[in-house]
């Protein structure tokens, strides 16, 4: 009979996390290592990634520090390659990376606008999943976690690059836990609400939007990184080995409250901070 530790750690797993260095990819990782899984760190700043690192080495797991670009698919490989020979194989898959650099209105909005958030939110995942999956399908087992968001769940207006490609990463979740599970392969997605990051900073620093969008959070505040740290553990793990092509929200109610669509009037009269 497995045990509660047995059940919700990770110890012997190799994970690679995307987005490592700050927000939610970072909670993960030092909530993994802390659930005894080595961790393989991808994104761009070597610095904060090199801190991370101290930080999983100082709860006793090993980390590799990856200066990446997601988006560059050379790179991706390279990671991919690093991390095998350096633990051996990996276990588990965050897809964490993403965010935007353009929001208004649908019509104002440019192809390149489209493409460069569908590469870095979507894209990427695809790439990922594809040449991971081959490695996790040949050994007959793997966990994938795609980071997704309530944005791709129930639409935002002004952000509507970011809610497309959200939603196509919760179709893909589906459709390939669809096609995997008979071979032990495991696709699961987390959808949080309105987490205070880095990403959200623009939202959370000014006082009248962030009024505004807490009003349709029954919760009442902003979430915090760490909020997301126990779906994460327990869909990676062995409490989970039966669940797959799920979504998890982690929002605060915010999905279920009657009152949510006031936030997508807020938003949509135009109030996206500068």
């Amino acid at each position: 009979m497995s045990t509660t530790s047995d059940l919700f750690g990770l110890t012997g797993r190799t994970a690679l996390i995307t987005g490592a260095s700050r927000g939610i990819g970072r909670a993960i990782a030092l909530g993994y290592a802390g659930a005894g899984a080595d961790i393989a760190l991808l994104a761009r700043s070597t610095t904060a990634l090199e801190e991370l690192a101290g930080e999983i080495e100082g709860l006793g797991r090993r980390a590799l520090v990856l200066t990446c670009d997601v988006t560059d698919r050379d790179q991706l490989r390279h990671s991919i390659v690093s991390t095998i020979t350096e633990f051996g194989q990996i276990d588990i898959l965050v897809n964490n990376a993403g965010g935007f650099s353009h929001a208004g209105p649908f019509v104002d909005l440019q192809p390149q606008d489209w493409s460069e958030v569908m590469q870095l939110n979507f894209e990427t995942v695809v790439f990922l999943c594809r040449e991971l999956g081959r490695h996790f399908l040949k050994r007959g087992s793997g966990s994938v976690l795609n980071i997704s968001s309530i944005a791709g769940t129930a639409g935002v207006p002004m952000l509507s690059t970011y809610a497309a490609a959200k939603a196509a990463i919760v179709s893909l979740t589906r459709s390939l836990a669809a096609e995997w599970s008979s071979h032990g392969v495991r696709v699961n997605a987390l959808t949080p609400g309105w987490i205070s990051t880095e990403l959200t900073k623009t939202f959370a620093s000014d006082p009248e939007a962030s009024a505004g969008l807490l009003s349709a959070v029954p919760a009442g505040r902003w979430g915090e990184p760490e909020d997301v740290v126990g779906a994460a553990i327990f869909l990676a793990g062995d409490s989970a080995r039966l669940i797959s092509g799920t979504c998890l929200t982690i929002d605060g109610a915010t999905t279920a409250y009657a009152g949510g669509p006031a936030m997508l009037q807020f938003l949509g009269l135009g109030r996206i901070p500068a």
